[in-house]
């Protein structure tokens, strides 16, 4: 969805995508059957695959990739892509709050970024921003309902520029806190 082009295929814009990050956080959670088909969709778990292939077969950046893989249920996974069973998996039983808790805590040790705010700021803001959602889209005239994904990264960021953080770095341990 972060490209418009009718004449790419699908695929190929994942598999760019891919190939691009640093990072990848994959939520395997929604696998129930559709509605009209009786079949669960497995976009996620087949992206997951093309990421890991890419890590395993891609060369230089490629070996350096991370990922954070995330299912409602601990196990649940291994009934369904039991290939990857040994792979530490991260449960968030379809809260969103524990989903942002699981994934700001991976970047936090992943990268080791040590300015990156706690789960509880970041859920706050979160929620700060949904509730400023509605108003942004009124002043601007968009559908909240139909905002393309490049747009809604560009409210997101906007948001996120008029609402900073004042920069926090960790360079010393209190005393206190060594302990």
């Amino acid at each position: 969805m972060e490209v418009s082009d009718g004449a790419q295929n699908r695929l190929e814009k994942i598999v760019a995508i891919i190939s691009e990050c640093k990072y990848g956080i994959h939520d395997i959670s929604r696998t129930e059957p559709d509605a009209e088909h009786n079949l669960p969709r497995f976009n996620m778990p087949f992206e997951l695959g093309i990421y890991f292939g890419c890590k395993r077969f891609g060369g230089g950046e490629h070996r350096r990739k991370a990922s954070l893989v995330m299912d409602r249920e601990r196990f649940r996974y291994q009934k369904f892509i039991s290939d990857i069973a040994g792979s530490d998996i991260e449960e968030h039983n379809n809260d969103r709050e524990i989903a942002i808790r699981k994934v700001r805590n991976w970047l936090r040790t992943t990268s080791r970024r040590s300015n990156i705010p706690g789960a509880r700021k970041i859920w706050d803001r979160f929620n700060q921003f949904n509730g400023q959602l509605p108003a942004m889209c009124d002043k601007l005239g968009i559908d909240i309902e139909e905002i393309p994904f490049d747009e809604y990264n560009d409210l997101i960021s906007a948001w996120l520029k008029a609402n900073a953080l004042p920069v926090f770095q960790v360079t010393a341990w209190p005393k206190a806190v060594r302990r």
